[in-house]
């Protein structure tokens, strides 16, 4: 085994830029047993808020979110009547949406997605403001171009329909580059004890059977802005690693893990492999050397097969919430617009 390995050498590492995000997820079905209408927003990928058309109130879902009322005492109510509109919107643009694509029966989703994201080093703000019907992209906002991009054919009336709403573009550029932004500092302020915050994790060496791969696992971390890898000799290995996604953990914290298979490295050599661990805003990484007595092997701890199973349970609901795609004062406003 000839590992390919370049870049990076361990415990040498540049300083993350931090760029935060503000994120608006709605999702309506035409047919559901629970929520037929929810929506969340997300902050750094924390969830702050929930509306849903069963109790038809925007509530707070991280304490620090209260204190948007000090400066706005009517935000929660206001911003509630903005959800329950959207909420009906929503059902009228779905039944468009069975037209356009001849459908008559069946389960059906409305999608969207709005927010930004703010470099807190340059300034530099980024927003964006996308639907999507089915799991499938249906037209978004191009905020240089100021138009809108049909994805599929039964968009493109759409597509007319807004182009030609310049007043309605205007507004919703304003807002992407002005509003949410406004609305994302405010945000991180409020709760900057909590998104500006760093735990490093727990870090595991796991493995099914001795012939699987060997996986390097990290959780309990926060902010989701980490790296983990194997190196060895202190580079970082690209070649036959298998990386996974950061996923989020059932109490705000993160976990990730990276898989290699050793089954051809000799066993003299594997002193020269680490599991490598970087978080954002830490000097320090947290090196995991290649050693046998160290690694799990079928009989994985059980709080961190939990730890999983609850990360994964939330990434399903935050899914299923978002469905399957991709405010202070206005939120999205043009949500609630017919197709």
């Amino acid at each position: 085994m000839k590992p390919l390995v370049f870049m990076f050498l361990v415990g040498v590492h540049c300083a993350a830029v931090v760029t935060h995000s503000l994120k608006y997820f709605y999702t309506r079905s035409s047919k559901s047993q629970t929520s037929q209408f929810v929506a969340v927003g997300l902050v750094d990928e924390v969830q702050i808020l929930h509306y849903d058309s069963n109790s038809k109130k925007l509530v707070p879902k991280q304490d620090w979110m209260n204190k948007v009322t000090e400066d706005d005492p009517q935000y929660w109510e206001r911003e509630t009547q903005i959800y329950m509109v959207n909420q009906q919107s929503f059902k009228a643009n779905i039944e468009t949406a069975k037209q356009r694509f001849n459908q008559t029966g069946g389960v059906h989703v409305w999608q969207w997605m709005c927010g930004c994201e703010w470099d807190d080093e340059t300034g530099e703000v980024n927003g964006f403001n996308q639907y999507g019907y089915d799991g499938e992209d249906f037209i978004s906002f191009d905020l240089k171009t100021e138009t809108w991009i049909a994805a599929q054919q039964q968009a493109v009336i759409t597509k007319h329909k807004w182009d030609n709403d310049r007043a309605e573009i205007t507004q919703n550029k304003n807002y992407l580059t002005q509003h949410c932004p406004e609305s994302l500092k405010n945000y991180v302020n409020y709760g900057r004890s909590s998104l500006m915050r760093t735990v490093r994790p727990s870090v595991s060496l796991l493995q099914k059977n001795s012939s699987c791969p060997i996986s390097c696992h990290a959780t309990g971390f926060y902010p989701n802005r980490a790296e983990l890898f194997w190196s060895k000799d202190r580079e970082e290995i690209h070649e036959g690693v298998d990386k996974g996604e950061i996923l989020p953990n059932h109490d705000g914290t993160f976990q990730m893990s990276v898989e290699m298979d050793f089954s051809s490295v000799p066993a003299e050599e594997w002193k020269t492999y680490e599991c490598v661990f970087q978080l954002s805003g830490v000097k320090v990484d947290i090196i995991t050397r290649l050693d046998r007595a160290e690694i799990r092997t079928n009989k994985i701890d059980h709080s961190i097969g939990n730890g999983v199973r609850l990360g994964l349970l939330l990434l399903l609901v935050v899914c299923v919430t978002a469905v399957l795609i991709w405010k202070r004062r206005k939120l999205c406003s043009s949500g609630g617009r017919v197709v």
